[in-house]
This record gives structure tokens, sequence and C-alpha cells, in this order.
């Protein structure tokens, strides 16, 4: 856990294409970019970041037992599912996930779905790395690829729930 002092006086602007980037599995497809993070903030407590998810692609139904999300659409449109209900989705569009919410994401549209998310304390950036492959701007989108054979194992180690 970070102290105050830790992060007291210290800044971080991050641009797009300067942090790290990372290839997401079937069924999202796209890539997730952690922004702000506590390896570049100092600050354990919160991270930030974008979701960029393809066209019919979609992020699967999960829960957080010990993390609030906030989800912002950025760029398409699609629906998120929160406890069942749909929801439609366009750029603007905000969600509060409180513990214990199951929600999934899907891009319906015909373009990427972008997500902002904010989640504290931090730590979905360490899922997308650990479940993704590492990402360079620009680079071609690779063929969809499988989860990991012990995604659930690896969601459960990281508070996901109801997946």
């Amino acid at each position: 856990m970070s102290s105050t002092e830790d992060f007291r006086g210290h800044a971080v602007v991050m641009h797009p294409g300067d942090g790290p980037s990372f290839w997401q599995p079937m069924p999202a497809n796209g890539h997730a970019d952690p922004m702000l993070y506590p390896g570049n903030t100092k600050f354990g407590d919160v991270s930030m970041g974008y979701q960029t998810i393809a066209v019919g692609g979609h992020v699967r139904e999960h829960s957080h037992a010990d993390q609030v999300e906030l989800q912002i659409c950025f760029k398409g449109k699609g629906h998120v599912m929160v406890d069942g209900e749909r929801h439609d989705i366009v750029p603007g569009s905000s969600c509060f996930l409180g513990y214990d919410v199951k929600h999934a994401i899907y891009n319906d549209g015909d373009e990427d779905l972008v997500m902002m998310w904010v989640i504290t304390p931090a730590g979905l950036e360490d899922f997308f790395e650990t479940i993704g492959r590492e990402r360079r701007p620009g680079d071609p989108a690779p063929e969809p690829f499988e989860r990991p054979a012990d995604v659930v194992a690896i969601e459960r180690s990281m508070g996901m729930n109801d997946t």
C-alpha cells in the first residue's frame, strides 16, 4: 500500500501509445491500454485505461468482489448487460459498477468500441497483461486467439467472480 508521501508532488501525463498495450483474447479481441496505474503513479488505490473491443467482440460477464469500476464509452456503440439488464451505450455513456455487480460489454457497431475504465483498488491492468499478448501501437491485429486455459483461476486470483 502506498503512503501519501510516496506520491505527494508526483504527477503523470500519458499520451496515446505511451503506456503498455496488450492484445486481448477471444471473445473481446481488440486490446487493452493501461494508462495510469501504480507502476507509474506510485498510487495503488486506482488505475485507469482504455479497452478496445473489436467489431462483434464482447467482454464476458463477470463481477469484481473487492473493486469498484467506472466505465465510460469513448468511441463506437454497443450495449452493456448489468445484472441481467441491457443498456445501449454510445460515446459519453457512463456506468458505475459496485462490488459484485455482474456486467458484460458488447460491441454491436461497425467500428471498434472503446471503453475507458477506472477501477479501485488498482489491478485490472495486471489482468489484461496476464491474459493478453504484448502489443505495439500500429501493429496489425493478430488472428483471434484463445484465453489461457487457466483463465478462471487467473480471474479468481485477481478478484473477479461470476465468469
